[in-house]
């Protein structure tokens, strides 16, 4: 059997390496495509393999459809896995994994690193402001934001978070105090840093009813999906209020026009940088790998994320 990395923007060399090294050991064939130029290279792969590994990499119907009778299951090296045609994959009887909580210290790390940069003015040689005492809102407290409360929690900050699906009692055991609503956070928090999923509830869902209730000074860090960001209504927002600051590890779409109007309160790295650690690449990377050996040898679907 044949497990593929398949991946443009390919694993550090170190995780390639390990992963080449466990599937092996394991007994499997390795096989390794990077930086592809068409998505109908990644097609091929599909249609010769028995299981795929990806990042970002857009794992289509087309793509599913390719692997016939012999592709089983593709794991995204990740938490997020919008990039994937789930229902074309249920339907095609192919398991999808993603491995959760590999990345996230490097999302949490780079998240509070932005906040340093923006209230430091982009280390610009002027004076900016701390993150000390600072009211910091967390929105969805999963693996993500749980490591965000406890390194800002080293700054000194005042954390607040809201998850629709967390109890309290787990939110406030970490020393953080959980609110009610996303209105209410928002409302009290001079930072908020972004984890939540892209789907049809929250696609567009940060828009100017919610980003308005912003104190002044006003910080939203985005280490999550563009798509949950009304980009129109933030537009409209920094129009009108010039304390307003938004940093991204995403570019938006309309990134030339936010680069153009509000040149000194944007930051969007070059690409998503969420998980461009060594460290996240070779626990992703590994993790991915275990867990389709795992899935072929012992039945384990611990991670599926379709049915």
């Amino acid at each position: 059997m044949k497990i593929t990395v398949a991946t443009v923007k390919p694993f550090a060399p170190a995780a390639v390496a390990k992963i080449k090294e466990t599937v092996e050991d394991a007994g499997y064939e390795f096989e390794l495509l990077e930086k592809y130029e068409d998505q109908g290279e990644l097609i091929k792969a599909a249609a010769n393999t028995d299981a795929l590994i990806i990042r970002s990499d857009k794992a289509t119907e087309e793509v599913i459809k390719a692997g016939g009778d012999r592709l089983k299951i593709i794991v995204r090296a990740g938490a997020g896995y919008d990039n994937i045609d789930l229902k074309a994959a249920s339907e095609n009887g192919v398991v999808v994994m993603n491995t959760p909580g590999q990345n996230s210290n490097a999302v949490a790390e780079l998240a509070l690193g932005m906040m340093v940069f923006g209230a430091r003015g982009k280390f610009n040689g002027k004076s900016g402001s701390e993150l000390k005492g600072k009211k910091l809102g967390i929105h969805a407290y999963g693996n993500v934001g749980k490591l965000v409360a406890k390194i800002a929690r080293g700054f000194e900050m005042e954390v607040f978070a809201f998850d629709a699906f967390v109890p309290k009692e787990i939110i406030e055991a970490d020393g953080v105090k959980a609110l009610d609503s996303a209105d209410e956070l928002y409302s009290v928090c001079q930072y908020v840093s972004l984890h939540i999923p892209a789907n049809d509830d929250t696609k567009q869902s940060i828009d100017y009813e919610l980003l308005s209730k912003m104190p002044e000074g006003a910080t939203l860090v985005n280490t999550a999906r563009k798509e949950v960001i009304h980009e129109d209504d933030l537009l409209k927002l920094m129009n009108e209020r010039s304390d307003f600051k938004y940093l991204s590890d995403i570019a938006p779409d309309k990134k030339a026009e936010f680069e153009e109007k509000f040149a000194d309160r944007v930051f969007f790295t070059p690409k998503k940088m969420g998980a461009q650690t060594v460290e996240a690449n070779l626990n992703a990377a590994l993790a991915s790998a275990k867990q389709i050996i795992n899935y072929f040898e012992n039945g384990d679907t611990t991670f599926q994320v379709n049915k």
